[in-house]
């Protein structure tokens, strides 16, 4: 089965995304930590890594998942819940890194629209996961139950990964903000960098929208000929 062209885009897009904001947090920001004992900053960059390839990446992958991957609908749902199951675990880890450096360097909690949309959205992760679990894999519901709870999940998932979405562009903007107002230059490396991964993350976010809410192609059985009056 041959991968769409739309599915490449994204996963091109998810993988550039990916590269830059490792480049952002091991070159500009020095490198990636939880245990730092003199530079409180390389805990805060394990945040941004993981949250981008667990939510917005693996996310991405998995909302894509049923119309690119080739194998059987079971097989397609167990990859599909084991993938947010590793976004969620990514998640927590990169909530609890964001933690930690703000208790390690003084800094308050959750003051910023970022960190109250961000916990909000892995908690309807979480949310999400769970009743996904229970409803079509174990112990599973009947089939009446599950036909009608699919179109909700499918839309449920979708706001939560846009929510997502929302959350990450909130973050690299209140993380540029505090950068620059440290002394970066508006138009340095860092910051063009920060911004362009930014955008990133926004046309793969519409990329995968726009794919997975595609109605499927099909040619009218009358096809598209002229109607002639009488």
């Amino acid at each position: 089965m041959a991968v769409p062209a739309p599915a490449k885009v994204a996963r091109l897009l998810a993988a550039s995304a990916a590269v830059l904001v490792l480049l952002w947090c091991v070159y500009f920001r020095g490198g990636l930590s939880l245990g730092s004992p003199t530079n409180k900053g390389l805990i805060f960059n394990v945040h941004p890594v993981l949250m981008l390839i667990g939510f917005i990446i693996l996310g991405s992958e998995a909302i894509m998942g049923y119309k690119i991957w080739p194998w059987s609908h079971d097989a397609n749902k167990m990859v599909h819940m084991l993938l947010h199951a590793v976004a969620l675990f990514l998640g927590s880890v990169g909530i609890y890194a964001a933690f930690k450096f703000h208790n390690e360097s003084g800094i308050d909690n959750l003051y910023s629209l970022h960190s109250w949309v961000g916990l909000g959205t892995i908690c309807l992760y979480g949310i999400q996961w769970l009743l996904g679990v229970t409803t079509f894999f174990f112990p599973g519901a009947s089939p009446t139950v599950r036909r009608r709870m699919l179109p909700w999940h499918i839309r449920a998932g979708l706001v939560v990964y846009i929510l997502a979405l929302l959350t990450a562009e909130l973050g690299f903007l209140e993380k540029l903000t505090f950068l620059q107002a440290a002394g970066l230059g508006r138009y340095s490396s860092e910051a063009l960098l920060v911004n362009f991964t930014a955008l990133l993350i926004l046309l793969l976010g519409a990329s995968v929208v726009l794919y997975v809410t595609a109605p499927p192609h099909n040619e009218h059985t009358q096809g598209y000929s002229a109607v002639h009056k009488p």
